[in-house]
Formats: C-alpha cells, sequence, structure tokens
C-alpha cells in the first residue's frame, strides 16, 4: 500500500471512530495520522501547504468544539480528497 492510500485508509478509519462515539481512540489516531501526513507536505508547494494549513485548523477548530460529526465529515471527505489532490502530483 503507498503512502497516500494508507493516508486514506487511516483518515476513513479515523473518521468512523468519531461516528461511532470513541472520541478518544480516534483522537490519538487523528494525531498519528496528522504527524505521519505533515512531513509529506513540508515539501510540496506554499500554496498546497497553506491549504493544509487551513484544513487542519478546521479539524482542530471541530475537535476543540467536539463536533464530532463535522470532523468525522472533514476526515473522510476533505482530508482524503485533498490529500489524494495534493500528494498525487
Amino acid at each position: 500500500m503507498s503512502g497516500l492510500e494508507s493516508f486514506v485508509v487511516d483518515s476513513q478509519h479515523c473518521a468512523a471512530l468519531f461516528r461511532l462515539g470513541r472520541d478518544v481512540e480516534a483522537g490519538l489516531a487523528m494525531i498519528e495520522l496528522i504527524g505521519a501526513v505533515q512531513p509529506s507536505f513540508d515539501v510540496l508547494p506554499q500554496t498546497i501547504r497553506q491549504q493544509w494549513v487551513l484544513l487542519l485548523s478546521r479539524l482542530l477548530e471541530c475537535q476543540a468544539t467536539q463536533n464530532w460529526l463535522a470532523l468525522a465529515d472533514y476526515l473522510e471527505y476533505e482530508l482524503v480528497q485533498f490529500l489524494r489532490d495534493s500528494l498525487s502530483i
């Protein structure tokens, strides 16, 4: 499995955990996912890095407000699409 595919699977799994109400486990999985994804964006153009920071801030805002369903949606749809668009360049 490639790095991109692994990130997508992990993001979808994390979203599923949030939807199941397993927010502590999902939060830890999200931290691991973000830590694994971050180095991939460090080498990309600044515009993509800025988009990554914006998406990351939305994820963290949902987490801070405990909006688990919105967070799951961001992880499953927005993040997956962004990963596919950005890392398949």
